[in-house]
């Protein structure tokens, strides 16, 4: 018997289409144009800022009323990017007898942001809230030693920091909101109270409840 001869391994090309000539050229064209004619999206910055989101992470400012020195920001960067200097002062004692009391007294706070990473630990850990993030960006500098920020520039961000978002009308209203509402309620409370003064004492008879008579001034008999 003959062989059979192995089936032919060639694969078949799929069939090219004849199309036009020129088609795709005409087709990126038309989209070339359809771009053209729409209005542009491109904003010219810097003569128009951008509308930045309330959270951006852009620099940190500084409220120093509220720092206390605790060194807790320094402490959980993982950059090790914040420099604090303190020194203790003495205070009076508030009442006679009393004792003398020490506390911190911020001298420099500075953060050097050509380390800094934005992770925000430094805001979150905060126990008393004095680190905010603010959206200011443009603060390139040309010498890397100028990216450390004092606390002087620090607290000029602060005034850019964006409200707190409102809370929805459904929502338990914070503890310390609630806390200083009913303080300020004592408080009024109190203040009308001694604005009013004790209530004058009445100068004539009292009058008898109603539905009684007033007893006679006449003498009764056998009284003289």
């Amino acid at each position: 018997m003959a062989e059979q001869s192995p089936p032919s391994r060639r694969r078949s090309l799929p069939a090219t289409r004849s199309g036009i000539p020129g088609s795709g050229l005409a087709k990126g064209l038309a989209v070339t144009l359809r771009t053209m004619t729409r209005k542009t999206v491109t904003e010219q910055y810097p003569d128009t800022l951008p509308d930045l989101p309330p959270r951006t992470r852009g620099v940190i400012g500084l409220f120093e009323e509220n720092c206390t020195v605790c060194m807790l920001c320094a402490r959980e960067c993982p950059d090790w990017c914040i420099y604090i200097d303190s020194h203790k002062e003495t205070v009076p004692a508030a009442t006679p007898g009393g004792r003398e009391r020490s506390r911190n007294v911020l001298d420099r706070f500075a953060i050097d942001f050509s380390l800094c990473m934005y992770c925000g630990i430094c805001i979150e850990v905060c126990p008393f809230d004095a680190l905010f993030w603010s959206p200011e960006f443009e603060y390139a500098e040309t010498d890397i030693r100028d990216l450390t920020h004092e606390r002087d520039k620090l607290r000029e961000w602060m005034w850019t920091v964006p409200a707190p978002p409102a809370l929805d009308p459904g929502a338990e209203e914070p503890k310390e909101i609630a806390a200083a509402r009913k303080t300020a309620e004592k408080l009024a409370a109190q203040q009308q109270a001694a604005q009013a003064g004790p209530a004058e004492p009445s100068t004539g008879p009292a009058e008898p409840p109603a539905g009684t008579t007033a007893p006679s001034a006449e003498p009764r008999e056998g009284e003289s």
